[in-house]
């Protein structure tokens, strides 16, 4: 990595606290405030929430070719700007009309940040060093939500509805202030992966992504990934471990601390596991790791131990999770970046992105009720659909080359921008 390319990934990084600090500061506190402190209802605060993932899944398949055709950083002022101007709106909103309109516009800005900064990042990494470059993301985009939410809460009162104004405004300034930081970025142009080629005829087009069987394959995977954990967190799981595992709320915020926790410790220690092995396996192993953890949520819901062995169990279900977490960090994202033909990383990300977005919509609807309701079935299903996951890993492994499976083994073949590796080409892309 050149010197300018570190300095660079700096701010980079320095972004994605502070875009994650932003949206741990308010997110959590939208529905006390819409539905109480602006008295606007539950029914109107549901929507809020729901406004933000429809707003996302709108604006992401145009992100994507906006970043390719006019590069990832003017996207990422773009989506700040309508950010801060959202959070700002929505904290002096006081009809259930603006209240939507400042949540979209919210919701709009923070869906294309993750894009846009994802590829700034493979454009400031080369593939010896994406790996730890998106550790280091996963891991400061979870440090600025946990003191986002933490700082934000003891600013809040639910009886004051200037505090709340407060709350907003500052996220806004965190979002000027990191269009002030990223501003100062010199966006260098990386080297490429050997086995992804150029862009060629029809660039920018979602048609040519869907012809590369490798992506198709991932995002599948992804979409399994994200609505099987992340999709059940603050849904479907912790539904059932109130409703079965009679966990209380004070233990349900101790196995999300838990999850938390295992990611910020075990973040570089796992990374200097996997950065040897294949990607695949990687990811195959992640499923198995989350099956334990399903097995372990089905004895704290379906057992019959004593209420602290289910609360343990319950919590080391969480704990299992972020383990899982921290080993996909420096594996998916990075894939995602090494798949993508020459000046196609923008979409290829905003369409990961788009995946994401759509499982952590259904995650919440399918896992919820079945959380709340139908325990054994719901530990059961979600214990397959890890399993499945493993399986979809290692077909994918059958779709890669070698080189975008394991990475190192490219050290002699990156070359400049364009280039194709001696290799020949990927089966990725046939």
């Amino acid at each position: 990595m050149t010197r300018a390319m570190g300095a660079a990934m700096r701010r980079i990084h320095v972004g994605n606290a502070l875009s994650a600090f932003g949206l741990g500061f308010t997110v959590p506190y939208l529905y006390v405030y819409v539905a109480q402190v602006r008295g606007l209802g539950a029914m109107t605060a549901g929507l809020v929430l729901a406004v933000f993932a429809v707003a996302a899944l709108v604006v992401l398949p145009f992100a994507g070719r906006a970043i390719v055709r006019r590069g990832p950083l003017p996207v990422l002022l773009a989506a700040l700007v309508t950010a801060a101007l959202g959070a700002l709106s929505l904290g002096l909103a006081g009809s259930a009309a603006t209240v939507l309109l400042s949540a979209a516009a919210l919701g709009a800005g923070q869906a294309v940040m993750q894009p846009a900064l994802a590829t700034m990042i493979v454009d400031c990494s080369t593939a010896e060093t994406r790996s730890r470059a998106f550790a280091m993301q996963f891991f400061l985009q979870n440090l600025g939500l946990g003191v986002g939410g933490l700082i934000g809460g003891h600013l809040v009162d639910a009886t004051s509805v200037s505090s709340f104004t407060l709350l907003f405004a500052i996220e806004a300034a965190v979002f000027l202030l990191l269009v002030v930081v990223m501003v100062t970025v010199r966006m260098p142009i990386a080297p490429r992966i050997g086995g992804a080629p150029g862009v060629g005829a029809g660039k920018g087009s979602w048609k040519q992504l869907l012809r590369n069987r490798a992506m198709v394959q991932l995002s599948v995977l992804g979409f399994v990934l994200f609505f099987a954990c992340y999709g059940q967190f603050e849904s479907g799981l912790s539904a059932y471990g109130v409703e079965a595992a009679g966990v209380s709320t004070s233990a349900l915020g101790t196995a999300l601390a838990a999850n938390t926790a295992m990611i910020v410790v075990a973040q570089f220690a796992v990374l200097k596991f996997v950065e040897r092995r294949r990607r695949s396996r990687v990811i195959a192993a992640v499923g198995l790791i989350w099956a334990v953890a399903w097995v372990a949520a089905g004895y704290a819901g379906l057992g019959h131990g004593s209420q602290e062995m289910a609360t343990a169990a319950f919590v080391s279900t969480y704990a299992l999770f972020g383990l899982g977490e921290a080993m996909l960090s420096p594996t998916v994202a990075p894939l995602v970046a090494d798949l993508a033909p020459e000046g196609m990383a923008g979409q290829y990300n905003s369409a990961f992105a788009l995946v994401k977005q759509l499982a952590l919509a259904l995650g919440p609807a399918v896992g919820g009720p079945m959380g709340a309701a139908l325990h054994g079935p719901y530990v059961v299903t979600f214990l397959l659909f890890s399993l499945g996951i493993s399986w979809l890993a290692v077909r994918l492994g059958r779709e890669l080359t070698a080189v975008q499976d394991q990475p190192w083994l490219g050290k002699s073949r990156v070359v400049a921008q364009g280039a194709v590796a001696a290799s020949g080409p990927s089966r990725a892309h046939a």
